[in-house]
């Protein structure tokens, strides 16, 4: 019989919560015209449409996992070690 301790809950993880640091730091830079392009502005487009789906959670969840590596870039760009750590913890408790 397979060992199921090693299987871990998600229960308490903080899925909204660790979504939405990322998009606070990320709104930073989406939300000033000097620093946003098409790329971004649609990810926006595609962030509302997460938003309002029939499965907000996870839809929000799978499109910042598809966009990490631009987010790395991003936030890297800036030097932003506080939304770089944000990340990460997405990464390793979400993804």
């Amino acid at each position: 019989m397979a060992d199921l301790a090693r299987y871990t809950s998600f229960t308490s993880i903080d899925f909204e919560g660790n979504m939405g640091a990322v998009l606070r730091h990320l709104r930073r830079y989406l939300d000033d015209p000097a620093l946003t392009n098409p790329f971004w502005q649609r990810f926006e487009q595609r962030l509302s449409q997460a938003e309002a789906a029939e499965r907000p959670l996870a839809d929000k969840l799978l499109l910042l996992h598809s966009h990490v590596y631009y987010m790395v870039e991003l936030f890297e760009d800036h030097d932003d070690e506080a939304a770089l750590a944000a990340l990460r913890l997405l990464e390793e408790e979400c993804f």
